[in-house]
């Protein structure tokens, strides 16, 4: 996907940002789309294979925007098929990873809208974490402060949460008249740390402290503040020479996998399985095995992603 410089934004940024604002062309089947990505930075590095977005909007502790929430939607749908981005880091400037929505960009122009406006906002809103879950790629979030609202929804919707100590999170829908349940929180959050907890912070939208956080599983580490996004990096590095098929399949089961049946989900993880034993990675593994060195994923030529197998009319049992 080609990128063109939009450097004047990028002053008194930290060094591994200054070189990587960028406007992002993304594609889709019959059109192209130029978009100005003036509401974050976006940094590929080459070598390690990891893209860096970079909320930057420090002064309202990175409160989104229409812009923000379109820009990230167009970006985590290209990053799904951009070619040397092998994992992804998302994070803050400042003082918070993201506070939600904007109160004068978003929430007050919201209220002058009828039902059907409203709800292309609220769709809008769905379609970033459709894009994150959707993005094949691994998605780390470095929280480095303050996570709330839609920022804490996008928080869950990443694959990773790696936190600084003062990165304190709230849901906080309930506490200003709306629905805890916003933006699939209801359907991530009771599968990552159960109903009973998920029902007490979407209910009271109270904040928990980031060891809370890390105690009843919603946060994978918890590291120094100013570290979060270091550790994130080495995290995503990891990831990135890992074999990125593999990482891709366990992610689409992961998705779809929760709504399925035991005697389905076997199936389809036998399927998914056997395809991966055909792929050059499972080869490369093995080679490497024999030879006794570290294997070599992601060469060029490594293949196609597989993809799911097809939903079918067989009359198999579901077992939940």
């Amino acid at each position: 996907m080609p990128f063109a410089r939009n450097s004047h934004l990028s002053e008194g940024l930290p060094s591994h940002f200054r070189h990587g604002l960028l406007v992002l062309q993304s594609r889709t089947a019959s059109t192209a789309m130029t978009i100005a990505a003036e509401s974050f930075i976006y940094h590929h590095d080459v070598e390690s294979g990891v893209a860096t977005i970079l909320l930057n909007r420090p002064e309202r502790l990175n409160a989104l925007t229409f812009q923000v929430y379109e820009e990230l939607t167009l970006t985590f749908r290209a990053l799904d098929e951009e070619p040397g981005v092998r994992a992804v880091v998302i994070t803050g400037q400042g003082k918070a990873f993201c506070s939600g929505g904007d109160v004068n960009d978003i929430i007050g122009p919201l209220l002058e809208r009828d039902l059907d406006g409203l709800q292309a906002f609220t769709r809008m809103t769905c379609d970033l974490i459709v894009a994150i879950r959707q993005c094949r790629r691994p998605v780390v979030a470095a929280l480095n402060g303050t996570v709330a609202g839609a920022g804490a929804v996008i928080a869950t919707a990443c694959d990773f949460r790696i936190a600084a100590r003062g990165a304190k999170i709230a849901f906080l829908f309930t506490r200003v008249g709306l629905s805890g349940a916003d933006m699939g929180s209801s359907w991530m959050l009771p599968r990552i740390i159960g109903l009973g907890r998920a029902t007490e912070l979407l209910m009271t939208g109270d904040f928990i402290d980031a060891e809370e956080a890390f105690r009843i599983g919603l946060y994978h580490r918890v590291v120094d503040d100013g570290r979060a996004l270091e550790v994130a990096l080495n995290l995503a590095e990891k990831l990135s020479r890992g074999p990125a098929n593999s990482l891709a399949v366990t992610k689409e089961a992961l998705n779809s996998e929760a709504h399925m049946g035991l005697l389905e989900a076997l199936e389809q993880e036998a399927y998914v399985q056997a395809a991966c034993m055909q792929h050059p990675d499972f080869h490369e593994a093995y080679a490497a095995f024999t030879e006794r060195r570290e294997p070599r994923f992601n060469r060029p030529g490594t293949g196609a992603r597989i993809q799911p197998r097809a939903a079918t009319d067989s009359s198999s049992e579901d077992s939940s």
